[in-house]
């Protein structure tokens, strides 16, 4: 399955700043071709790339004073592997985070999944989520958590995955997040989801069903989106001018063409 994205990106730099940037695709994607630059005026800046333990690809450089334009395209062909789970991670992802706070939840969560585990609770939180929370762009709050999601009942995708994660780790299940690039996405743009594990592997839900799973490119994963934002900064103040995301799949499985994503099997991140 081959499949192409692009990130455009242009800041204001009011003075010298430190980014932070997680627009590559992960280590594990099998890339074909792959370009990412960072201009300002006539000069070209160089990035740190920085891999975190689960492939994710941070690129840090400090910007100056001016107008940064990012640009980032690659090629991807073919699926994607993952680094081993270890004991540490499969703990890690049980543990409240900032966004995902599963110890408020957790009442709720064991009164509503009450007796369901495996599989059956997978798509018993799906369902849930997807028919409690409405898509609503523009009125989610980068702030905003999955406590916050469940009281108001509306978010976009980061949204739906804080609060898919938040129920499965109270009902047991390591679960974490993951930032991608979504082929076919409606309103086009970044795009989250959330994985949870189960019998030694790591399995995506959608429960906005606005994307095919099994197209997704993978950027970066973490315990919420406090782990996998685009970009962050230190030190100065950012702008944001424009952002352009685009992901295109250019050839499906047979299998993938036969069929839309039903988002009730067990698919893994391609």
């Amino acid at each position: 399955m081959q499949r192409s994205v692009t990130a455009e990106i242009d800041l204001d730099l009011a003075g010298s700043v430190d980014l932070v940037f997680s627009l590559s695709v992960a280590q594990q994607v099998p890339v074909v071709g792959e370009r990412l630059t960072f201009t300002q005026g006539g000069r070209t800046w160089s990035p740190t790339e920085i891999v975190d333990q689960y492939g994710s690809r941070l690129h840090r450089l400090r910007g100056e004073a001016g107008r940064l334009e990012v640009r980032y395209e690659a090629l991807v062909d073919g699926p994607a592997g993952m680094p081993r789970t270890s004991d540490l991670d499969a703990i890690t992802y049980l543990r409240p985070s900032r966004y995902s706070q599963s110890d408020e939840v957790f009442t709720q969560a064991r009164r509503q999944f009450h007796g369901l585990s495996g599989h059956d609770l997978i798509e018993a939180v799906t369902r849930f989520v997807e028919q409690s929370i409405t898509y609503t762009p523009g009125l989610s709050l980068g702030t905003d958590s999955a406590v916050t999601t469940l009281t108001t009942g509306q978010g976009v995708c980061r949204d739906y995955a804080h609060v898919v994660i938040a129920l499965l780790r109270a009902m047991d299940m390591p679960a974490r997040y993951a930032a991608c690039y979504a082929p076919g996405l409606d309103p086009m743009d970044f795009h989250a989801v959330a994985e949870a594990y189960l019998d030694g592997a790591w399995y995506v839900i959608d429960a906005t069903r606005l994307a095919d799973r099994r197209s997704l490119v993978r950027i970066a994963t973490g315990r919420d989106a406090a782990d996998c934002a685009f970009l962050s900064f230190h030190g100065g103040h950012v702008g944001l001018e424009r952002l352009q995301v685009d992901a295109r799949l250019h050839d499906a499985a047979p299998d993938a063409a036969a069929s839309a994503d039903d988002f009730t099997a067990l698919v893994q991140l391609a």
